[in-house]
């Protein structure tokens, strides 16, 4: 787009928030009109510095848009000025004097924004058999001498397998030998060995040395977590997260890919931002705790195919279309230094756990070592709801797994009041069946918005939009109102009953919260859940035909987002099928649990690559009766799928589906619409 052009696009990440401005508007002006949050306390005069943003270069076909840097005024004196004082990295724009000219794509840095994103992706408490890969052996070696020609590392080798038993030893590494001699002649001939698998010896310290540490990582594709732990104890020492900042080039699998078909040699940004976030999170949660960095000898690492793939340096475009064929799905292990992993010891190693196919990566190889659904006689469904959801069906008999691509509405992306969980965030929200007055918890507060208190204690961070959870239950407490009728449209004959409910040009919304911004559940945001929960339902519904299952006897909710929905929620809405609520439980962060597992368990490396192997993939994106599963899943909860077991638990339920179907009888079958006029 020109500059003359009236009109440009505008998208900002890792919001997802778009909007069209005239040009030459303000950067931080669109952010505030589209409620993206962005620092600044100087009033848009180019002192304070808060708040820097990056245009995003490239095709994005997901936006039909080709970004580049021309799209945007240049630097001008107060960006040139606040150079010259505090220094402003090339790639940064101060957003209060750039001005749009062209369609762009903007990425926020975690540092430019007021309400950090909140990682939920907390270490969970497990009881895991410690039998490291690394470990530290203490030794003493024998002195040199003129009658013995041996060298330093054969000597270690004697000693490490009289001392140790360490019989297996193959040859060194050039990067350790070339600090050997210098060891172990300041340590007196004393060292302390860390020694991979009981094979390699992958650093060597002058003395006695007595902690090792690992991190495992769980990289998603909105955020990425670190857990650093003890090798000798088990215990997290620290952990840590932040935003995956490839959501710049696309807030979901697919987008990302496209992004590298659009822009050749694309893949290249995408490798380098994510392993620059893993580097700098480890240098964080090393430094938090003053632990010394030349001791973190042991990296485990997760992440879906595409994040394996970027994370490694391998191109990804062959996930992006059928037949969807990984590089490998074989663990892999490789030094910290080949992918540009500085910030530990540089002879650390790192294990990559096992792909299971195209779109089901070692995440979920990871909660399939956490929740082991292979040891249990139940018919368990696990479900790791995310951009891309990964589902497992089975027991100890059979194993199935797919992947189903629900996007990222479920995280508050693509919802106009929408945003990820940070404080302010609505994350929890009740209807009064009578008023249809809502009331709501939000992120950073325990008091519910019609308690005492609840104004002055969120006064600081104030009422800023709706995350993952809480437009769950936003639209479930609408459809157990009578607000949303089955087929997922906004019922506008309420609009007479209450004023929550308001007409939006040709459809309604209904509104849960007025504030300094109003929040507002649109029929477009109903839409976009709707399609994300019916490609969830229908992946779940294709393993269990493929398993000859009726029912599940056992449901497990993995993952950040998976861990803050309330399953009974989540069955209202039908993202996943009828269950005991008492059989359904939230294994957290099950992926960052996995890594954790194998790096501080190196049998449970062999395992994984075996189970993994047993494992039988359903392809939706080829199967049949996936298209078929899914119309039928857009219905709220299901079209036909019964529910009785919620209903038992839930009588409002059985009364709201009941009402549904006999309005439906009423219309001859036929669904209402009901517009404004």
């Amino acid at each position: 787009m020109s500059k003359q052009e009236n009109n440009a696009f505008v998208a900002f990440m890792p919001s997802g928030r778009r909007g069209r401005f005239p040009v030459v508007t303000p950067l931080l002006d669109c952010a505030r009109q589209l409620g993206v949050d962005i620092d600044s306390v100087c009033g848009g005069r180019g002192i304070c510095g808060r708040c820097q943003v990056v245009v995003a270069e490239g095709e994005f076909a997901k936006h039909g848009i080709n970004s580049v840097a021309e799209h945007v005024s240049p630097r001008g004196e107060p960006e040139n000025r606040f150079d010259s004082r505090k220094g402003l990295a090339a790639e940064r724009r101060l957003s209060c004097h750039a001005l749009l000219w062209g369609d762009i794509v903007i990425d926020v840095p975690p540092d430019s924004q007021v309400h950090k994103q909140v990682v939920r992706k907390r270490a969970e408490v497990r009881d895991i058999k410690m039998d490291p890969a690394i470990r530290l052996h203490y030794c003493v070696v024998e002195e040199p001498d003129m009658h013995n020609p041996l060298g330093d590392f054969e000597r270690l080798s004697l000693a490490l397998a009289d001392q140790w038993g360490l019989d297996d030893l193959e040859e060194i590494d050039i990067r350790v030998l070339r600090s050997l001699q210098e060891a172990l002649r300041k340590g007196e001939w004393a060292v302390t060995v860390a020694v991979h698998r009981s094979t390699r010896i992958t650093a060597v310290w002058p003395g006695l040395i007595d902690h090792a540490y690992g991190i495992a990582f769980d990289i998603g594709s909105t955020t990425i977590a670190a857990h650093l732990c003890d090798l000798a104890s088990g215990e997290v020492v620290n952990s840590g997260g932040v935003m995956n900042p490839q959501i710049r080039f696309g807030e979901d699998l697919m987008s990302r890919v496209s992004y590298i078909m659009m822009n050749p040699g694309g893949e290249v940004d995408l490798t380098e931002s994510v392993r620059t976030a893993i580097n700098d999170l480890a240098h964080d949660v090393i430094n938090e705790v003053n632990v010394r960095s030349d001791s973190v000898l042991n990296i485990t690492v997760v992440g879906n195919p595409i994040m394996h793939h970027l994370f490694l340096g391998i191109n990804p475009i062959e996930l992006g279309g059928a037949p969807f064929a990984l590089s490998t799905n074989s663990g892999m292990t490789l030094w910290a230094t080949e992918v540009d992993i500085d910030s530990v010891n540089p002879d650390a190693r790192v294990y990559f756990l096992p792909c299971i196919a195209g779109h089901v990566g070692s995440d979920t190889a990871g909660v399939i070592l956490s929740e082991e659904p292979h040891l249990r006689d139940e018919m368990t469904l696990i479900v790791d709801v995310g951009t891309n959801a990964e589902i497992i069906l089975g027991n100890r008999t059979k194993l199935l797994a797919a992947s189903s691509p629900t996007g990222p509405a479920f995280e508050g992306a693509q919802i106009s009041c929408g945003q990820r969980a940070a404080p302010g965030a609505i994350e929890r929200l009740r209807i009064d069946r009578e008023t249809l007055e809502p009331r709501f918890k939000v992120i950073g507060s325990d008091l519910w918005s019609n308690e005492e208190g609840f104004a002055d204690e969120i006064a600081a961070t104030g009422v800023t939009g709706v995350c993952g959870s809480g437009i769950i239950e936003a639209l479930g407490e609408m459809f157990l109102s009578g607000i949303l009728l089955s087929d997922g449209t906004i019922d506008g004959s309420m609009a007479a009953t209450s004023p929550r409910i308001q007409a939006t040009d040709r459809t309604f919304s209904y509104v849960l919260f007025e504030g300094k911004i109003t929040l507002s559940v649109t029929q477009n945001d109903v839409r976009a859940i709707q399609l994300a929960k019916a490609a969830l339902f229908a992946g779940t519904a294709l393993l269990m035909d493929k398993m000859d299952v009726d029912h599940v006897d056992r449901v497990v909710l993995a993952g950040a987002f998976g861990t803050h929905i309330d399953p009974k929620y989540a069955m209202v809405l039908g993202m996943i099928p009828d269950c005991g609520l008492d059989r359904v439980f939230s294994a957290g962060n099950a992926a960052g649990t996995g890594a954790r597992i194998a790096l501080l368990n190196q049998q449970s490396r062999d395992d994984i690559q075996q189970i993994v192997k047993s494992i039988t993939k359903v392809e939706t994106a080829v199967e049949p009766r996936f298209q078929e599963h899914f119309v039928k899943a857009m219905a709220i909860p299901h079209a036909d799928a019964p529910y009785p077991q919620l209903e038992s638990e839930m009588p409002e339920l059985t009364l709201r589906r009941s009402a549904v179907a006999a309005s439906s009888d009423q219309d001859g079958g036929r669904r209402r619409r009901r517009r404004s006029r």
